[in-house]
């Protein structure tokens, strides 16, 4: 994608598959920048409220203010350089706290409570038989699921050469895993400590259904009140490190492949610059008040995800390595692979499943919930269902078996029209015959290819007085 020069996600879709698909695909992907901006905004105004006795809304705004306004002045200079420094801040926050929540006298060693039961069950934990299907679909999930985003892609896509977006990908994969340890024995320590012998107190973090606020609750009562600050530091910086990313992704793919593409495309660079500044702020003031309104943020962004791993993922890689798809493959898969998303149910929502895929069970909140790896399913039934349509109506136009005024969406008569009409197109006509061509004597100045491609060095030769071939006039 960085070799074929593109600016953004949606660019290839639009090209192979017009600009109604890409307004299409542009729904699921802002809605997944949109409830992920919204969700870690809402989890930083609970974070600080733990540590800092500070309202929620006003530490929500504060932030969403900052990471907005950076944003709208430097765009995605702002956005990379405060990246780094951020990053640097989430590293040595988190990795500070570690050792003085580990040495905590009411913490017991994370190795022991691993394997044997001390104050609760071994916080390795296992995976039952019967769950194993649903692990992997959600592995499948968070990795390949984690492609399709324009946040990843406006990184790689402003880089300054095709290897250097692979050797930063590949990186980047190693930085994930080692900024995730911190995570995971801050998650250890929480699960090996008595919490009676701390100003927590009983009942436990468990108990009371606090388990997702472990990091702000280790840092709050295991850590002095210094360490504190600094692990809310990284918190605040993760925060708006990805916030801004967010906001930034969804407010370039709109002023790019909605306005330019789909409105305006003779707009001007500044006309574009003022539509993304004015979106930026458009689509943070939304995330901002989704945050503070929304119960249920977390559960939207659950299901958005989901729909970008469904629905992008398998387009993407029709798009971009399956030769012969089309616009009618690309609606149907769509289509399906949402309807088999929601037909198999979101508990974060209270969706009912209107499909059970294999084997089924109530959760306490009488909610189904699917073991089989239906995600995956969904997905692949998508992808499948891109290639079937695509190469069945290519099939039916190509052969005449349907009329070219059936065509309605242009996506195979209109892909040989005078513009991009190509030579196999002219060889097969009845009106030109090639014995009929009047041979032409090749200029050895000149290759064939460049003849073709090579306007300027075309314009030169026209102006040129001096070339014996333009004195001929019967030439």
């Amino acid at each position: 994608m960085r070799s074929k020069g593109y600016v953004t996600m949606l660019d290839p879709f639009q090209q192979i598959y017009g600009k109604r698909m890409g307004g299409l695909l542009f729904v699921p992907a802002l809605m997944g920048e949109m409830f992920w901006a919204a969700a870690i905004l809402s989890a930083l105004g609970a974070t600080i409220s733990v540590i800092v006795d500070i309202d929620i809304n006003i530490s929500v705004i504060v932030s969403a203010l900052i990471a907005i306004f950076y944003t709208l002045v430097g765009g995605l200079y702002s956005v990379a350089y405060t990246d780094v420094v951020q990053l640097f801040c989430i590293f040595i926050g988190l990795w500070i706290s570690v050792p003085f929540a580990m040495t905590h006298p009411a913490v017991t060693d994370i190795t022991v409570t691993a394997v044997e039961e001390v104050y609760k069950d071994p916080w390795l934990g296992s995976i039952r038989r019967e769950d194993a299907w649903s692990w992997i679909d959600s592995f499948l999930l968070l990795i390949l699921g984690g492609i399709p985003w324009q946040a990843y892609f406006q990184r790689v896509l402003s880089a300054s050469s095709a290897t250097y977006a692979q050797v930063l990908s590949i990186l980047a994969a190693f930085g994930c895993l080692v900024m995730a340890i911190p995570s995971i024995l801050i998650g250890a320590i929480g699960a090996s400590t008595e919490w009676n012998q701390t100003a927590y107190g009983l009942p436990d973090p468990q108990t009371r259904n606090e388990t997702d606020m472990i990091l702000p609750i280790v840092l709050q009562y295991l850590c002095p009140p210094y360490i504190s600050f600094f692990g809310l530091g990284a918190v605040s910086a993760a925060v708006m490190s990805s916030a801004d990313s967010s906001v930034l992704s969804a407010s370039s793919m709109f002023a790019r492949n909605i306005y330019q593409l789909s409105f305006r495309q003779n707009a001007s660079e500044r006309e574009i610059s003022l539509v993304m500044k004015i979106t930026v702020f458009v689509f943070g003031a939304g995330a901002t008040a989704m945050a503070l309104l929304a119960k249920s943020v977390y559960g939207l962004w659950y299901l958005s995800s989901d729909l970008v791993y469904i629905v992008i993922f398998p387009q993407l890689l029709c798009v971009l390595f399956i030769k012969g798809t089309n616009t009618y493959g690309s609606v149907m898969g769509y289509i399906l692979g949402l309807f088999l998303r929601i037909s198999g149910g979101e508990p974060y929502l209270h969706l009912q499943a209107l499909i059970c895929y294999g084997d089924c069970y109530l959760d306490r909140n009488n909610i189904y919930l699917q073991r089989f790896p239906f995600k995956t399913l969904s997905m692949l039934v998508s992808f499948l269902t891109n290639i079937a349509i695509s190469y069945l109506a290519k099939y039916l136009f190509e052969k005449g078996i349907l009329s070219p005024k059936f065509d309605f969406l242009n996506a195979v008569v209109a892909k040989h029209s005078e513009e991009n009409m190509d030579k196999t197109t002219l060889v097969k006509s009845d009106n030109i015959n090639l014995s009929e061509l009047a041979p032409v004597k090749p200029r050895h100045s000149i290759t064939l290819g460049n003849t073709f491609v090579n306007k300027e060095a075309i314009s030169d030769l026209d102006s040129s007085p001096e070339s014996p071939e333009l004195e001929n006039k019967d030439l």
